[in-house]
Parts: C-alpha cells; structure tokens; sequence
C-alpha cells in the first residue's frame, strides 16, 4: 500500500492505494471521525459484487444503512440525489453521520453531492472501484448533471478520505477501464511528460495491467490533480487546466444522452481536438497523429459522432462553466506537460471544429 496527502486551503486529507486495503483503512479512517450513524451509497453492480463485504465491516460497530444507486451516469440526477435527501431525512441522519461513496466517479459526485448539501454538509469518504474515478474521487468537486449540462448543478466539498483498493478494479471491464485511462493521459499530458512518456511506452493494450502498473498509474494521476488542487482549490485559475479535453467531451455526452458514450471515450475525443487546434492556433509541433495512433489501438474514438452537427456541439459548448460572455474556453498545450486556456468566438471555433473534423475524414 501507499499513501498520498492531498492539501487544499480547506484541509487535508488521505489518500491509500493498494490491494485489499478496504476493511482495515476504512475501519482506522472511520474511528477517526467517531460518526454517530453511516449512509453507504452503493452503484447497484459494485453493490451486487462487493456491498456485504463492505456492510460487514461497518455494521459491527456503527448503525449502517445503505442506498443503492442503478449503474450509469445518466442516474446522477436531481431524482438520484432527491431519494438519497429523503432517506436521509427518514433515517434521521445527523450533522455526525457520515456518507460512504462506494462506486465509481457517478457514485463519487452524487454522494459527495448529497454530503455537501444534507444540514449544509457531513462528512464522506471516498471507496472508488473505478480507474476513473482516479480523478473525480480527489479534489472535492461533487455535482449531478442537467439534461442542459453535465456537473452545472454542485458544491465544493473535500472527501474526509480516499481509500482505493485495487481488488475493486479486478472486475471491471476493457471499456471501462479504458474511460478511466482517458483521464490518466489526460494527467500525463497537462502536469507531467515523464509520466506521459511512460504510458506510450509501457501501455498499448489495457485488459493486462498489472496491480504494480495500476498503482503507478493511479498515484502518479492523483500527484498531478493534488498540485493543481492545492494551488486552487475553488478552480479560480490554474483548475481549469484539469479540464483538458473536458469541453468538447462534455458536449458530446450530453448531445448524445447521458451514458451513450463514455466519459474517457469523449474527453479523448476532446483531448485530440484541443490537440490539434494547439498545434493550428499557435504553430507548435505536437504529437498530433502519434498520439491519435496510440488512441485507435487502446480502442478509443478518434472522431466526433457522426450524427452530432457543429452547430449543437457549441451550441453545449457555451454552456460550459469555462465559458463567458458568448466566448468558449479551451484548455491547449504549449507542449506536453505545459497547459494554457484559450478564448474562442462561436463562430471561429465551430469553423475550426469544421475543419478538424474534415481533416480525419481524408
């Protein structure tokens, strides 16, 4: 096992990653709280593979109830985080409870949504089971989406623990291992091309990582998320730079439908796109068709969907918190490794949306 400290303005906080970790550091973490009752909120298929093991080592020692979630991202909804409010409500949970958030990024956000708003804000821990909720489970941004915007509806509010046991991610499949991968270049490509490197080099299939690889992965993501964090918690600033390939992605999710495609699968659509318009806007030399090589063998898209019109996509796009005044904000590369945003009219990104998409159809 090893450990991280995540240090934002707000406090600090632990992060443990490891395999079989989950009963003796959630127990140590727990004590520390001295919670009067506990509200664990499951995704129905982590519930189904993993949730009595997790009640056992709870129910001994703290009143425990539990709330399951229907898998998919679509379920982080008003009515997702309506019936959790309620049930806390009826189960009479107080200021001393505490929210357990046992799933994926879904599970994470709504949770931690609920956390930050039930008699203005309890404590929770994160359990994530997914790669990528790598990302979404540290830094304390909790939300749900809108049919009009994915994240719009939210709070600040940091995780009193992180505690990721690689045996959680055993069961998951290529695809979805593959949409928390996304996230992982997404780190290497902002905060760190050692680490960037490191990935072309040693991942080009993803249904063999091993536990070490894992690990590695995971730590190194979560180093450069905590920079950022601590430098600006409320993302004021350099924050944003974590949504690197998050605008258009975003876009792409919510015109499709909530859980059609992907999270990973969209921001590396995204990613390529902020990619290539890096290199157009500023003349720099990016490894453009390498990295989008690399993409099309770890099996992710590299092109927006056919049926989705320019037009609608930034229509979504100036939707996005980043954007201001009719102007859409890009997170862009000056190189690997080295962030910066961008302000676009509507009319000359869709334009340069147009061509990019023209371009990969040669």
């Amino acid at each position: 096992m090893k450990n991280l400290l995540i240090e934002t303005a707000s406090g600090s906080y632990p992060v443990s990653v490891g395999r079989n970790i989950i009963e003796t550091e959630l127990i140590k973490q727990v004590k520390v709280i001295k919670p009067s009752s506990i509200l664990i909120i499951a995704d129905a298929a982590v519930q189904s593979l993993y949730g009595e093991r997790l009640l056992n080592a709870m129910s001994h020692s703290y009143k425990t109830e539990v709330f399951v979630v229907p898998s998919g991202e679509e379920n982080k909804s008003f009515q997702s985080f309506y019936d959790i409010q309620t049930l806390a409500l009826k189960l009479g949970l107080d200021r001393k409870s505490l929210i357990l958030a046992f799933g994926g990024g879904v599970i994470g956000d709504l949770a931690g949504f609920a956390a930050a708003t039930y008699m203005r804000g309890i404590p929770f821990i994160q359990l994530p089971t997914t790669l990528l909720a790598h990302d979404s489970a540290v830094g304390g941004k909790v939300a749900i989406n809108h049919p009009e915007g994915k994240n719009m509806i939210g709070a600040f509010h940091q995780p009193r623990a992180v505690i990721y046991d690689l045996a959680f991610l055993s069961t998951l499949p290529v695809h979805e291992l593959r949409s928390g991968f996304a996230e992982v270049i997404k780190h290497g490509l902002i905060g760190n091309a050692d680490f960037y490197h490191w990935l072309t080099s040693e991942i080009s299939v993803l249904d063999d990582l091993d536990d070490e690889k894992l690990q590695h992965m995971i730590l190194e993501g979560i180093r450069v998320k905590a920079a950022v964090v601590k430098e600006d918690e409320k993302e004021t600033g350099v924050r944003a730079h974590l949504n690197f390939g998050h605008t258009l992605g975003h876009a792409i999710e919510a015109s499709e439908g909530y859980g059609k495609i992907s999270h990973g699968d969209g921001v590396a659509i995204g990613m390529l796109f902020a990619i290539w318009l890096s290199g157009k806007i500023h003349s720099l030399s990016l490894p453009y068709e390498k990295i989008k090589n690399w993409f099309k063998e770890l099996g992710f898209p590299v092109e927006v969907p056919e049926n989705l019109s320019a037009d609608a996509l930034i229509s979504r796009m100036l939707k996005d918190k980043k954007s201001h005044s009719g102007t859409i904000t890009m997170v862009l590369l000056k190189t690997i490794g080295a962030p910066e945003t961008s302000s676009f009219e509507r009319d000359q990104l869709r334009s340069l949306l147009e061509t990019w998409r023209q371009e990969g159809s040669v």
